[in-house]
C-alpha cells in the first residue's frame, strides 16, 4: 500500500490531496484547500500554509508527496510567490521525511484526462471518476488529487530525495 500527497501550491487557495493505492486500485483518502486570508502579507499567509500542511501530513501520513512543477507565467510577480508557496510545502515534507516529485500541468492533464491542454473542469470531472467521488471537489483540491494520482501511475519526472531535517 502506498499513500501519497498531492499539492497544487497557491498563496491564497492551497490544494492538497491524499491517495492511496493497494495494488492496481486507486483509493481517496481525503483532500481539501487551505484558503489563506487574501489581504495578509506574504509572509502570514506561507506561515499560514506551513501550520495547515503540516497538520495534512500528521494527519494522514503519506509515504511521498508530488506537487505541481512551476512553469512560466506572464506574470512574473505571481510566478514568484507560486515558488514561495511551492518552497514551503517542500520545506514541510523534507522535514517529515518525505520523497517528493515533481509534475508538469501538462503532463498531469494528459494521464489524468488525455490532453494536456484539458481545462480545469475536464481534470475535477476526470478526477470524480477515477476516484469514485460523489461530487466534484474544488478545482485546487481536484488538481492536487490529479496530481497524487499521476504519481501513482508511475509518471515521475523528476525525483529528488530529500534527506530528513531536524525538526523546530
Amino acid at each position: 500500500m502506498t499513500v501519497v500527497l498531492g499539492l497544487d501550491p497557491g498563496t491564497r487557495h492551497f490544494g492538497w490531496g491524499v491517495v492511496r493505492r493497494v495494488g492496481t486500485r486507486l483509493a481517496h483518502v481525503a483532500h481539501g484547500v487551505l484558503d489563506v486570508e487574501r489581504h495578509g502579507d506574504l509572509g502570514d499567509r506561507l506561515v499560514a500554509i506551513e501550520s495547515g500542511l503540516v497538520e495534512v501530513v500528521r494527519a494522514h501520513a503519506p509515504a511521498e508527496a508530488s506537487i505541481e512543477s512551476l512553469f512560466f507565467a506572464k506574470d512574473a510577480q505571481a510566478a514568484a510567490k507560486l515558488g514561495h508557496a511551492r518552497g514551503v510545502a517542500l520545506l514541510v515534507c523534507a522535514r517529515a521525511g518525505l520523497a517528493s516529485f515533481e509534475y508538469a500541468p501538462a503532463r498531469v492533464k494528459r494521464t489524468i484526462a488525455g490532453a494536456g491542454r484539458a481545462d480545469k473542469a475536464q481534470v475535477a470531472q476526470m478526477i470524480r471518476v477515477v476516484l469514485g467521488l460523489g461530487e466534484v471537489p474544488r478545482s485546487d483540491a481536484a488538481d492536487a488529487l490529479a496530481i497524487a494520482v499521476t504519481h501513482l501511475q508511475g509518471s515521475r519526472l523528476h525525483a529528488p530525495a530529500p534527506k530528513r531535517l531536524a525538526t523546530r
